[in-house]
């Protein structure tokens, strides 16, 4: 339907994913009106590229900032039917976001689990991989990595076009190695993985 290479069980959990975005997006801003007009696909498309880039069988995954579910909610429902990774937890301080994301977990019978609660506030994750996708810059990223990541984890950031930017001023204060893979889905903005993260 929207994904290539899954199964029909799958591709029935994104449709009715999408059409409960489609139907709370009318009522509260998960992602944007245009970007659902334009082009329905592209944030189920950036999120699921991103389930490749991670070292399988992951046990725990968490998600920061997970909005709309994205990609928290695209991970979760590629994990149910492939068993990587067995739970996946998605942080979201907007109660009204959390209730959408807790619906589509109980339309689709994903195994993952809603916190609502600010980053900062919450104990220690313990993830083996760490997502977020516009919430912060990377320097702050890194800060919420190294308190909910587990210290041999990887990290998945997807960057805009002023990534390079970002990197450098993270690296006067953060040590870590990563790679750079550009998006498949637009030209300029890449993900960047991440491992190692302390500081300087």
């Amino acid at each position: 339907m929207m994904l290539a290479n899954v199964s029909r069980e799958t591709a029935g959990r994104l449709e009715v994913y999408r059409a409960l975005l489609e139907k709370w997006n009318r009522r509260i801003n998960l992602v944007s009106r245009a970007s659902l007009v334009e082009h329905p696909t592209r944030h189920f498309e950036d999120s699921a590229q991103l389930y490749d880039l991670v070292t399988h069988p992951v046990d725990h995954w968490a998600d920061l900032g997970s909005g709309g579910g994205f990609p928290g909610l695209i991970i979760a429902i590629l994990g149910q039917e492939r068993g990587s990774p067995a739970r996946v937890t998605l942080v979201e301080s907007d109660a009204r976001k959390s209730a959408f994301l807790n619906t589509v977990i109980r339309e689709t019978a994903v195994n993952a689990t809603v916190v609502t609660a600010r980053i900062e506030t919450i104990p220690p994750l313990d993830a083996d991989v760490l997502s977020a996708r516009a919430l912060a810059d990377l320097s702050t990223l890194l800060g919420f990595a190294a308190r909910h990541m587990r210290p041999d984890g990887q990290a998945v950031f997807p960057k805009g076009r002023t990534w390079q930017e970002e990197l450098a001023v993270a690296q006067t204060a953060w040590k870590f190695s990563h790679r750079v893979v550009k998006s498949k889905t637009e030209t300029g903005p890449v993900i960047l993985h991440v491992r190692g993260i302390s500081r300087v």
